[in-house]
């Protein structure tokens, strides 16, 4: 006979796993016959020059019941009964690909990209049922997440395995990470995640962090390689502002500055031989396209420059803690923001319009 615990955990699972889904990552065999299929997809590679990929290796590929390869796959979940579901930007960036959604009943639906976080490894996907009765996973408030409770993690473990549970606790918060989040290998700063013992294998990504009221609390999104049971996942109501933008207006927005930085801390200080410890240099990426200052943008208009250090923004400082995405949440589109800047050991106060990313 199962414990008040144990049970606890059985009806959380219950409550929350309907509206568990696997997505399925497909793509027309043309479409990577120049690309390396071996490697785990990674898009964008091109074959050896005079090169082609065996049509034997190709024939063993796994395949869709319309006969596309699959190429990926992740986890989402239902959250509105005509058909919204929630997932990782990671999981569905490729364009050109097709996404197909099996629920936890194993019905198959097509899947439309409706929306990207251009920030957050958020994304939103529709799927069209033929009545609006599907299960959807009640939302909880992430606020109220504290160290040390239980939490469970559902979906597709290793793309094979579905509806696959895990338990654990919540083992930190507030967590920064910095992880992939596109296809040319672009990195993003994920900031105030949790974090969780509770596993998540590739292919969990995307699939919720519940709690024992069978409640989302997060979306999983990210593990450590090389380490044992660190888990992270975005705080549902990160996600929640995201789904009520999408529901309000359609897609989702950003504040937009135009620029690209590096947090400093001391190391960074000592490194680059700066006068503070804090802040944010505006720096290029490597490459010779690549820029500090997004060409038209609300920064380059206010009179940017490559290697300005942002002081603060606001009034508010900046920090490894406080980043300026962090201070930019609370500012609307068209805005004014106000940056505190060091130019040549010189303080300036600069303002802008906020633009949208």
């Amino acid at each position: 006979m199962a414990t008040s615990y144990e049970q606890q955990i059985i009806d959380a699972i219950k409550k929350a796993l309907p509206a568990v889904v696997s997505i399925v990552v497909s793509k027309d065999l043309e479409d990577i016959k120049k690309s390396n299929p071996f490697g785990y997809f990674q898009l964008g590679q091109e074959a050896p020059a005079g090169e082609e990929i065996p049509e034997s290796a190709l024939d063993e590929l796994p395949r869709t019941k319309e006969g596309k390869i699959k190429v990926g796959g992740g986890s989402g979940f239902i959250v509105s009964h005509d058909g919204l579901i929630l997932t990782n930007k990671h999981v569905v960036m490729d364009p050109s690909a097709e996404y197909s959604i099996i629920t936890a009943t194993d019905d198959l639906y097509p899947a439309r990209v409706l929306a990207r976080d251009p920030i957050n490894d958020v994304a939103i996907l529709k799927i069209e049922a033929e009545k609006e009765t599907l299960p959807v996973i009640p939302i909880g408030d992430s606020n109220t997440v504290e160290l040390g409770q239980s939490v469970i993690t559902i979906g597709t473990a290793l793309g094979e395995f579905q509806n696959t549970v895990s338990t654990g606790i919540v083992s930190g918060l507030s967590r920064f990470i910095t992880a992939v989040t596109d296809l040319m290998g672009h990195q993003e700063r994920l900031r105030g995640l949790i974090q969780t013992d509770a596993a998540i294998n590739p292919g969990n990504s995307g699939g919720p962090l519940v709690n024992l009221k069978g409640e989302a609390i997060g979306i999983n999104s990210a593990v450590v390689f090389g380490a044992q049971n660190i888990g992270f996942a975005i705080p549902i109501n990160k996600v929640k502002e995201d789904l009520d933008a999408f529901r309000k207006f359609g897609k989702i927005s950003k504040p937009f500055l135009g620029i690209r930085y590096l947090l400093i801390n001391k190391a960074i200080q000592k490194k680059f031989n700066l006068p503070v410890d804090a802040g944010a240099m505006i720096l290029r990426e490597h490459g010779p396209d690549s820029h500090g200052i997004v060409p038209g943008s609300p920064a380059e208009k206010a009179g940017l420059k490559d290697y300005d250090i942002i002081l603060a923004c606001n009034g508010k400082l900046l920090s490894e803690k406080t980043t300026l995405e962090d201070i930019l949440d609370s500012v609307a589109i068209g805005d004014t923001a106000s940056l505190t800047i060091l130019r040549n050991g010189k303080e300036a106060e600069l303002k802008m319009m906020v633009g949208e990313r």
